[in-house]
């Protein structure tokens, strides 16, 4: 991966790229800092090519793929450019800046919650035998912690961590099992794999994901945003997990009200396999 400064590098190899490829540049360019909260199907439609177009110019650039492009631009922008312009906010305590950007969170995933596909995502694990909550990286923990609240109070549920396994698992899946994707950005290669696997399986497939457009919600039945915005080097960022937390737990609560006496009665029967462990 080259040290260079990708908006220079951009600059210096314009005359080479595509008509297609300079569209793209031109838009990153023009919104250098936009670009870093972009997925990649949000740049494509800003620029009016396709996905594929978009992966073809970070490759010309000699890059893996979008995700280091978004790194690379994140890095070369100077760092007065990556931050809050706001002089108030500069002012304010480290641990109020913390509490605003985790409400924040809470309150956009709020604001960007469908109570239709709400309802649909609860109906969809209730009727399925088998429910999989699947993510990589720091969106695995909220897929286990998603396991970990449901497993109070039903059996169905499941969550591999190994990516491998989770690839497998997916191609054993049938209609009558769904699988639960977490995933910030929509396009981290092993989620796409494992979609692309449950869909060919007949699997139900949802997400909760920031875009609403992105390769992973192209397999999904229902999709869910969470809020917080996340620029490349905040990757695994704790306002982006609170978002996504918000929403496991509002499922947990519909899922326990829709079954309230199944539910309540094994509640106190996992309840009580644990209380013995404690002092």
């Amino acid at each position: 991966m080259s040290n260079a400064n990708i908006v220079l590098q951009i600059q210096s190899t314009y005359n080479q790229l595509t008509r297609t490829e300079k569209k793209v540049a031109d838009y990153v360019l023009q919104n250098k800092n936009k670009v870093l909260y972009m997925s990649i199907t949000d740049l494509a439609d800003a620029c009016k090519v396709g996905d594929t177009s978009v992966y073809r110019f970070c490759r010309t650039l000699g890059l893996d793929g979008y995700q280091q492009f978004k790194m690379k631009l994140s890095i070369s922008l100077p760092e007065h450019e990556l931050l809050d312009e706001e002089d108030e906010e500069k002012e304010e305590s480290t641990a109020s800046r913390i509490m605003e950007s985790h409400m924040n969170a809470i309150r956009e995933s709020y604001l960007l919650l469908s109570p239709e596909k709400l309802d649909r995502l609860v109906e969809m694990i209730d009727e399925s035998e088998k429910v999989y909550f699947f993510g990589i990286g720091d969106s695995l923990l909220t897929a286990e912690e998603a396991r970990n609240k449901f497993l109070r109070i039903t059996s169905k549920v499941v969550c591999l961590t190994d990516p491998h396994m989770q690839s497998m698992a997916a191609s054993m899946a049938t209609e009558r099992d769904l699988i639960v994707i977490i995933s910030y950005s929509g396009s981290t290669k092993d989620n796409i794999h494992v979609a692309k696997i449950a869909k060919r399986a007949g699997a139900k497939i949802a997400c909760i994901t920031h875009y609403k457009k992105s390769p992973l919600t192209a397999y999904s039945d229902v999709t869910l945003l969470c809020g917080a915005e996340e620029a490349p080097l905040e990757g695994g960022s704790m306002s982006a997990k609170m978002g996504q937390l918000y929403l496991i737990d509002l499922l947990y609560q519909e899922y326990y009200a829709r079954n309230y006496e199944k539910s309540r009665k094994n509640n106190k029967v996992t309840s009580s396999a644990v209380v013995e462990k404690l002092y």
